[in-house]
């Protein structure tokens, strides 16, 4: 014997696989943009808009979305993944069919009702337009047409649930899933042509007026008219002016969860970056290689730089455990995965420094510092770079030291804090145990 291996015929995808989607129509009285807006405008924005959808599509789109179809192995053929439905629509099934010279199938679904289109004499069929549908036929071909032309409409609004088939011929049965899900809008950002359009610098303050001045000085040395926002929870604030600055007030000491949230929430460009408020620029301060990166890598969320030359970054380690104890978080310094691809200069990890670009849509909803990581295990990709970094002011000495020492007090508070800062991991995150390395 030789050994070789007849190689696998390769499988077609079904002539009912899904086609793409047809234009939509304009609702009467709608506002046209291809009419409203100037022509050299309307086709510079139209190139922008195409170039920054891809990367949306690169962020929001997976191998999992991909359509495919069951191997060959059992006379029944049907979606395996991928087969997603629009709530309420009915929306035909892909690749149903029958692979065997056989006669009758049932499909059955629990959160919708099956249809199909009027069969021919040699075709019979029970329960159209209900949760279990049975056909029947003395012509094979008949029975795969039909099954062709089998749709699934949801019965219950949901913007993303799911339903199992349950698709039986003879003794056998396959359970196929199909995913019910309202599609999103893109959410896209006109990046403009300088870093000012692309990226808000963002802070939160707290008693260091002396110290925030100071940092926008700094950032003013580099970038003039970039946006700066500040949140600032200060007991007696004082007023901070100037062109593209942005100074909410809050009430006194509401903390770095309400301050980061509230600046971030104003942010109307693609990035922000974040910046502690005794920070400062200096010539290595480049926001324009974060973007860079970021750019390059669109499934990036977050990307670090280092401060005074120190990454600070970790990885955070979890294991689900059992149900009733919850899981183990284990949170590792200076802990990193690998370089990031064509960015030697970049590491993936999990968290990083109070010095970092992020997306603002993927960020927007999430807090504090550990705990915003921590929230977004899974679901934020996270990279630090050494390229980038920016200078921390040195402490101040001798007299101010009212403020400093109330701001010490809110700053590092005493043991009741950090027992419910346990008990919010607990409780929120479901955790048996947490780790700071």
């Amino acid at each position: 014997m030789s050994g070789d291996v007849t190689p696998p015929t390769p499988r077609t995808v079904p002539s009912s696989a899904p086609r793409p989607p047809a234009p939509c129509s304009c609702p009467t009285g709608s506002m046209i943009f291809r009419e409203l807006l100037p022509k050299e405008q309307y086709e510079e924005l139209q190139q922008r808009r195409a170039e920054e959808l891809n990367k949306h599509k690169a962020r929001t789109r997976s191998v999992l979305s991909s359509l495919l179809f069951a191997p060959s192995n059992t006379p029944l053929q049907y979606p395996i993944q991928g087969f997603t439905v629009r709530p309420l629509t009915p929306t035909l099934i892909p690749g149903l069919a029958l692979k065997r010279s056989s006669y009758k199938v049932s499909l059955n679904v629990s959160r919708s009702v099956l249809a199909t289109e009027s069969p021919s004499e040699r075709v019979k069929v029970k329960g159209d337009g209900e949760s279990a549908l049975t056909v029947e036929s003395s012509s094979l071909a008949e029975l795969n047409d039909l099954l062709a032309k089998v749709s699934y409409s949801s019965t219950v609004y949901h913007i993303h649930t799911g339903d199992l088939a349950h698709f039986q011929y003879e003794n056998h049965e396959a359970v196929f899933p199909i995913v019910i899900q309202q599609p999103r809008l893109p959410v896209l950002y006109d990046m403009g042509k300088d870093i000012s359009s692309q990226v808000s610098i963002v802070t939160k303050t707290f008693l260091r007026c002396r110290e925030l001045n100071v940092l926008l000085s700094s950032i003013r040395r580099f970038y003039d008219n970039i946006n700066v926002i500040i949140a600032d929870d200060s007991f007696e604030p004082q007023s901070i002016t100037g062109e593209h600055i942005q100074h909410y007030i809050m009430p006194p000491a509401q903390g770095w969860f309400a301050g980061r949230n509230l600046a971030v929430s104003q942010v109307t460009t693609k990035y922000f970056l974040w910046v502690d408020d005794d920070f400062l620029f200096t010539e290595e301060t480049k926001i324009e290689k974060l973007v860079e990166v970021m750019e390059a890598v669109p499934d990036l969320d977050v990307v670090g730089g280092s401060v005074n030359g120190n990454q600070f970054v970790f990885s955070l380690l979890y294991e689900e455990g059992e149900e009733e104890d919850g899981g183990c978080l284990n949170r590792k310094s200076n802990g990193k995965f690998h370089p990031l691809p064509d960015f030697l200069q970049c590491s993936l990890v999990s968290g990083v420094v109070n010095f970092f670009l992020a997306r603002t849509d993927a960020v927007l909803q999430r807090v504090a510092h550990s705990e915003f990581f921590m929230d977004g295990l899974g679901s934020l990709l996270v990279a630090s770079c050494s390229h980038v970094s920016i200078g921390h002011q040195p402490k101040a000495s001798g007299s101010q030291d009212k403020d400093q020492a109330r701001y010490n007090a809110f700053r590092h508070p005493g043991g009741g804090d950090q027992e419910l800062r346990l008990k919010l991991h607990f409780y929120k995150n479901h955790l048996k145990c947490v780790c700071f390395g």
